[in-house]
């Protein structure tokens, strides 16, 4: 942990927040396609149920799904071309142990009653293991064809959250620009836990107190190790004197993992293309920063996905494997 950071235990809440984020600790998921597709946007899909099964077998933390509504050609990306909350009812019935989560869902472009009611079913009906990480969204291009102004998506963004958390208790009170709830109405099923997860992916139009004090945790991309350090530090910091708990941190990674262990690593967007023992110590500087959950990204991975799905369990989960196995 970087120098002064809170060693104090995360909060208890949910299943998959517990088996994937552990202080002092780092952990593995993948994101969603399981495959590779480096020059197209839109991924096969084939055998996603497969190896939904496989990361949940091998001992991966956590699945991430991504809330892409729109095929935006200057994005570049379809995910995983499936609504996130239709693709976690079905992921919920095909694995048992892996969380399962949303990286992120887009709120200023979704009513947060639905959200809340889609989040709230799906860590039911999953035992616990959903994990939702919210955003404000950046494809400006999205929000005409859903006629939302994209300037303001940060005030939308934060109302929607409040709602969110008010959804989460006995018959709310609220109000706010989505809609009142009087205290007579009630939404069913709630979370399994005292609240849903709700993680808030990199600022979303917030201010880095608002963030951290907020949310249940960080979502926050790669960056040098001396500058990812220094702001896993300021953001606890910041929910320590907000009066927050300890809090998890987490990042994506796009990896392409070379067959030779030893192989030494080149950039790629976003990662790295290396063998595994580079890959391993890198997660371990991470880890050493303050960096919870990495999740792997193969979109650009040359090899075989199952091959590589298998190398990254042999190689990396011994050492940062789910929390419980």
């Amino acid at each position: 942990m970087p120098d002064g950071a809170p060693l104090s235990p995360f909060p208890q809440l949910n299943r998959g927040y517990a088996t994937t984020f552990q202080p002092n600790r780092l952990s593995l998921g993948l994101v969603v396609p399981l495959e590779a597709y480096p020059n197209s946007a839109v991924p096969t899909m084939e055998r996603h149920i497969e190896r939904a099964q496989l990361a949940d077998k091998l001992g991966f933390s956590a699945l991430w799904l991504r809330d892409v509504p729109f095929n935006v050609p200057s994005f570049g990306d379809a995910g995983q071309i499936y609504d996130p909350f239709v693709y976690l009812g079905l992921l919920s019935g095909v694995t048992r142990n892996i969380a399962l989560g949303v990286a992120s869902a887009i709120l200023p472009l979704r009513h947060p009653a639905h959200v809340a009611k889609a989040a709230y079913s799906a860590d039911q009906l999953s035992g616990g293991r959903v994990l939702l990480g919210v955003a404000s969204g950046d494809r400006p291009d999205e929000y005409p064809a859903l006629n939302m102004s994209f300037p303001d998506r940060g005030e939308r963004f934060r109302e929607a959250f409040d709602y969110i958390r008010a959804l989460g208790q006995t018959n709310p009170i609220h109000q706010g620009a989505h809609g009142s709830l009087n205290g007579q109405l009630d939404m069913l099923p709630k979370p399994t836990a005292t609240r849903l997860p709700l993680l808030i992916t990199g600022g979303s139009q917030q201010s880095p107190d608002w963030v951290a004090e907020h949310g249940d945790g960080w979502i926050t991309y790669p960056r040098s190790a001396a500058q990812q350090a220094q702001l896993v530090a300021d953001y606890r910091a910041r929910a320590q004197r907000a009066g927050a708990p300890n809090k998890p941190v987490m990042q994506s990674l796009y990896v392409d993992l070379l067959a030779e262990d030893s192989a030494a690593p080149s950039p790629i967007h976003l990662g790295f293309r290396s063998g595994v023992s580079y890959l391993k110590s890198y997660l371990t500087a991470l880890q050493a920063q303050g960096v919870n959950h990495v999740a792997l990204n193969l979109r650009f991975n040359r090899r075989n996905i199952d091959d590589t799905m298998n190398q990254l369990a042999d190689g990396l989960l011994p050492d940062f494997g789910r929390s419980g196995d």
